[in-house]
């Protein structure tokens, strides 16, 4: 079956359809751990000093998404590889946790977050967000990517500077995937290693059980519309 190295007793419990309790009284019996998700520090919270530098306020903090498609979040991670870094840029729906859109550079600029959104808009058909979440950070402050988003009528949304703790579902995503993805040095080429993290992707969407939601994001994703045809 190659369960994930990273699947705890609940994870395990909900691939094999049994009860968690006996999946966790027989992973204690054996001595068996998943692998430790990395902790990120982050720094002290803030006080709440209104609107972030670019004019563009956290608009999604109260708010509850109710279906697919309304808020998509966003964010870029390093990957060591080889004595330089690599960037990976992903998009999630915040519904149904799925990763729309990714895409990889060489360099963090402005094309590194258009291609993850555009890769998004595709994967949904245009199916476009109300709302587009993401940090500060200088690829999405960029003009290109704001007047893209905004061109679609898609409503921006920013975590004040330094303020993790306001895009959570991102930040928690990328200790899995790291996690899930393994030691980049293993692979010799970049193609390598591009395909390493478009598997990776593609197993977390398809096949990983999400604990919140009991079942793999693009499944929960399909009962959504599932139950919309049937009302």
């Amino acid at each position: 079956m190659g369960l994930n190295p990273t699947y705890g007793h609940k994870r395990i419990a909900l691939e094999l359809k049994l009860n968690h309790k006996r999946i966790n009284r027989v992973m204690n019996k054996f001595y068996l751990r998943p692998e430790r998700v990395r902790q990120h520090p982050w720094p002290d919270k803030p006080e709440d000093k209104g609107k972030p530098v670019t004019g563009y306020p956290n608009l999604i903090k109260e708010v509850v998404p109710v279906k697919p498609n309304h808020i998509w979040v966003s964010d870029f991670t390093y990957i060591w590889f080889h004595d330089r870094f690599v960037y990976l840029s992903t998009i999630i729906d915040r519904y149904s946790r799925e990763v729309l859109g990714w895409n990889v550079s060489l360099h963090r600029n402005q094309a590194l977050t258009i291609g993850a959104l555009t890769q998004a808009l595709k994967t949904t058909g245009f199916s476009l967000p109300e709302f587009l979440h993401s940090d500060q950070g200088t690829p999405y402050d960029a003009l290109a990517y704001l007047r893209l988003a905004e061109s679609l009528g898609i409503i921006i949304s920013m975590s004040h500077k330094a303020s993790p703790w306001e895009n959570p579902h991102q930040e928690s995503y990328y200790s899995h995937f790291k996690l899930d993805l393994g030691n980049p040095e293993r692979f010799e080429t970049l193609g390598e290693l591009i395909e390493a993290i478009y598997q990776t992707i593609n197993y977390y969407n398809h096949r990983r059980q999400h604990t919140i939601l009991k079942m793999p994001p693009v499944k929960f994703r399909e009962q959504y519309y599932q139950r919309l045809a049937t009302e």
